[in-house]
């Protein structure tokens, strides 16, 4: 060995020893952060909608069972409005502690595509800690209508009478659900945004708006009072709250999938061991019957996934959506 390689070999050791020293010291703080975690404080789920809507109660669900496990105050907070941004953004730029989750909705995923001036990156500021669950969205009728099945709406619409539909809210997941079924099957449907469930089931009970599309927390109530008369779910399987009622995949509309969906995120650069550890707490609370009961009465199927899983499932909804928002010039309200 040369007198260079000899003086070489021993200044690289030298190099290669630093740096692992400085990642471990980088890494050392994080380890002890998730190790302690979470004794520091409070935990607070900001539940991305105003109360009383489906995200709220979900949090309040998940909050006292939360607590009680991991032995910490587990408190929600609401900060609704831009279909969730505001409150997904405070999460983004909240420290990466694992002290600060949201709790969104399936309108995280449209949002991107909607609101392309978001003060944060949908994909990289924010990360997937848990999937909570899934529901169909009904596509339901004022009782007095002459439609008793979807294909008697479609029949009409194809022999040229103008059909309309209510959802949320322009850009809501049922506006782009019902867009893609339609645009997707050479037929049209008018599209009328309400602001918020509440308007819309109000014109739908009263007739004002023939056809309306909404989570199963929305139209069941009124399905159950005899008001409306649900068609069909948006899912590829039958809702257990409404097991009579077929699916868009039944009805000729083969593959045809767009549920509702409720996630659980915290801040992007959070520590991977607590991501971990919040999704077995948040799992094991899934599987308690009496939260299980509280969620499957708003329609809600439970799902018990990684987080890994998880962030899969919004990406893909994030691109599903981003596509039909473009495909057919759809703007926020």
């Amino acid at each position: 060995m040369t007198t260079h390689r000899r003086r070489f070999v021993p200044q690289l050791l030298k190099t290669t020893l630093a740096a692992c020293a400085v990642l471990a010291g980088l890494a050392a703080p994080l380890a002890a952060q998730a190790q302690a975690w979470p004794s520091k404080g409070p935990i607070k789920l900001v539940a991305v909608f105003p109360p009383g809507g489906s995200v709220d109660q979900v949090s309040r669900i998940l909050a006292p069972v939360l607590q009680q496990q991991l032995g910490q105050t587990v408190i929600v907070e609401n900060k609704g409005g831009a279909s969730g941004s505001i409150g997904a953004g405070q999460v983004a730029a909240a420290a990466p502690d694992g002290y600060t989750f949201a709790v969104v909705f399936d309108s995280h995923a449209v949002n991107p595509a909607l609101q392309p001036n978001l003060p944060f990156d949908s994909r990289k500021d924010l990360t997937t800690v848990a999937m909570l669950g899934t529901s169909p969205m009904v596509l339901a009728t004022h009782a007095d209508t002459p439609y008793k099945t979807f294909a008697d709406v479609v029949a009409a619409v194809k022999a040229g009478k103008n059909v309309s539909y209510g959802t949320i809210g322009n850009g809501s997941l049922g506006h782009l659900a019902m867009t893609l079924l339609a645009k997707g099957n050479d037929f049209d449907l008018t599209h009328v945004p309400y602001r918020g469930g509440g308007p819309l089931m109000q014109d739908a009970i009263a007739g004002h708006v023939p056809l309306a599309i909404g989570s199963i927390f929305v139209t069941k109530p009124h399905i159950d009072s005899g008001r409306l008369r649900p068609l069909v779910v948006t899912t590829n399987q039958r809702s257990t709250q409404l097991p009579n009622v077929p699916t868009l995949a039944e009805s000729g509309y083969a593959g045809f999938n767009a549920p509702a969906w409720w996630a659980v995120l915290a801040p992007g650069k959070t520590p991977p061991e607590i991501v971990a550890r919040m999704n077995a707490e948040i799992n094991k609370a899934l599987q308690q019957p009496d939260v299980a009961a509280k969620l499957a009465a708003q329609g809600i199927v439970v799902n018990l996934g990684t987080p890994a899983a998880g962030q899969a499932f919004v990406e893909g909804q994030i691109d599903v959506w981003a596509r039909v928002v473009k495909a057919n010039n759809i703007k926020a309200d």
